[in-house]
């Protein structure tokens, strides 16, 4: 039958969609006096999905960031714009979707190759504060011009663990007692090269720069990014958990899973059928990911901890999230690099001193360490949630209107020539925090709110560079709407060299209703091209 003609947004291609539902300009608050100024602490974790205590998982042990939970406001549906690392940081940094900063890949510099647009370290920078950079923030290389996008964002020159250039060497101690270069081993302390990791070094250095602060005049702004749970998955020994007993989704074809684990020594045939060795595998990834994320947990709650000691989390705000998550197995994938759930949503919480929890009395600390393994964990208060919406082009808006800065106004469309906008919406309703505009686009129902992501592909059939193409290799390009009833994905044609998308070249489609469908794995897209579309999704 013939394919029924796509909602009006298609024709008119995605930017003027977004533009029909995004008016325009608008004022915010003015910014507070230097001496009542909040300080901000930007916590960026690499590929963790919501694998955390405080997001219902009861297989991960991450005491310190449910503590961090207990006392915010955490956002129970939060998506990235694309589900891999230097396209998702530069989008939410600046406040703008991949389209507009036309990052898809890891090759290009968007101040050069799109518009010399601000960040939201620049933002704070330029409004008076020492903005500092700790560990994987921007992604390293062409993306960030090869200095983290310094000196715009920074006050001084961003910070890199001296360990992080022995990630892929033997350090994994195996069976046979010789070192390994594995994707997953907990390891030895003593078998690693400076007797360190990346993200202690990265929570060392943050800590001394806090302590430096502590008597600064200036607010700050201390963005510090975790490499963990990214590959390799590495951690303490002292970190590792039992292995997980979990239903897992259809095995990944052996041919595939070796060589995304190729890493791996050999191992030896197993008397068992190939398929018992595939699924002890799988649960061996599964744990070395859950124990990365223990460890990740440490050192958050190091971090944490010494700004309780040092007095500072009655005027910090913290802001805790994640680039894009990942998946374990979910669609036989092993990786991120798509628009389902399981890679595009994250973590995201905002403490928010005074709003989001009451001060600490004198003597009391809010954030005390707690151990992976502490058992009273799981009695602790689950904070306030949020079942909305929202998307990580928030992160700007949000952060400047809850440290009492100008709020960027809304991108006009196309905005390559505006320095200093925002695509996303500001989420400053949810910390009782009122401007004369609410965003216009929330009327207060939750069937109102959409999170967009979209992912590049270099041909509707699978190529040897399908998960990450370089911009010139991009044909296909899958724009997908989450709303709370449903997710909606559509791979159309899309020319690198004009960065446009032709939304009347439809390649293929998918429609999951997320009720009875969470994992998203039964694509209904073509059912519905034998009657009526949803009503939602009608123009």
């Amino acid at each position: 039958m013939p394919r029924p003609p796509p909602p009006a947004w298609h024709l008119l291609g995605f930017s003027l969609f977004l533009a029909s539902v995004c008016v325009s300009l608008e004022s915010a608050a003015q910014g507070n006096s230097a001496a009542d100024a909040l300080n901000v602490l930007l916590i960026i974790v690499d590929d963790l999905r919501p694998s955390l205590g405080c997001y219902g998982d009861k297989l991960v042990r991450s005491p310190n960031i449910d503590q961090l939970a207990s006392h915010s406001i955490l956002f129970q549906n939060a998506f990235a714009q694309q589900a891999v690392c230097a396209p998702s940081r530069v989008s939410f940094l600046t406040g703008r979707r991949p389209d507009t900063t036309r990052l898809y890949d890891f090759n290009s510099y968007w101040r050069v190759h799109a518009g010399n647009f601000s960040t939201i370290p620049q933002h704070f920078k330029e409004n008076g504060y020492m903005t500092m950079s700790v560990g994987k923030v921007f992604h390293p290389g062409i993306s960030s011009n090869h200095s983290d996008d310094s000196p715009y964002s920074w006050s001084f020159a961003p910070y890199h663990p001296s360990s992080e250039k022995y990630e892929n060497t033997k350090t994994c101690r195996g069976e046979d007692g010789e070192l390994h270069a594995n994707l997953l081993c907990p390891v030895d302390m003593a078998d690693v090269p400076e007797g360190t990791l990346p993200d202690k070094q990265s929570t060392e250095e943050a800590i001394r720069l806090l302590e430096k602060m502590k008597t600064s005049t200036s607010p700050f702004f201390l963005a510090v990014g975790y490499h963990k749970p990214h590959i390799p998955f590495r951690y303490p020994k002292a970190i590792e958990i039992a292995l997980p007993f979990l239903p897992l989704p259809p095995s990944l074809p052996p041919s595939l899973l070796s060589f995304l684990f190729s890493p791996f020594p050999s191992p030896p045939l197993p008397s068992p059928p190939l398929s018992y060795f595939l699924f002890h595998l799988q649960r061996k990834i599964r744990q070395s990911y859950f124990a990365s994320v223990s460890y990740l947990d440490t050192q958050v709650g190091r971090l944490l901890s010494a700004l309780d000691d040092l007095h500072l989390v009655n005027n910090t705000i913290i802001a805790f999230t994640s680039d894009h998550g990942w998946a374990l197995g979910e669609h036989g994938e092993w990786a991120k690099y798509s628009n389902f759930d399981v890679t595009t949503r994250v973590p995201l919480m905002f403490y928010v001193p005074g709003r989001t929890a009451s001060l600490p009395g004198a003597g009391e600390k809010l954030f005390p360490y707690r151990s992976p393994f502490d058992p009273t964990s799981e009695l602790m208060d689950s904070g306030r949630h949020t079942e909305d919406l929202v998307e990580l082009v928030s992160l700007f808006p949000t952060l400047a209107g809850l440290a009492g800065l100008q709020v960027p106004p809304r991108c006009p469309i196309p905005s390559f020539h505006v320095e200093l906008c925002r695509e996303g919406q500001k989420l400053l309703k949810y910390f009782q925090l009122h401007d004369s505009e609410e965003d216009p686009y929330f009327h207060g129902n939750p069937r109102d709110l959409i999170a967009y992501s979209q992912y590049p592909r270099p041909a509707d059939s699978p190529q040897w560079n399908s998960d990450k193409p370089n911009l010139k290799d991009i044909k296909i390009m899958g724009y997908s709407i989450r709303t709370i009833d449903y997710r909606y994905t559509v791979w159309v044609g899309f020319n690198p060299g004009e960065f446009l998308a032709n939304f009347s070249d439809i390649h293929a489609g998918e429609l999951y209703f997320v009720d009875s469908d969470p994992l998203q794995d039964h694509n209904v897209y073509n059912d519905s091209q034998h009657g009526e579309l949803p009503q939602s999704l009608k123009p």
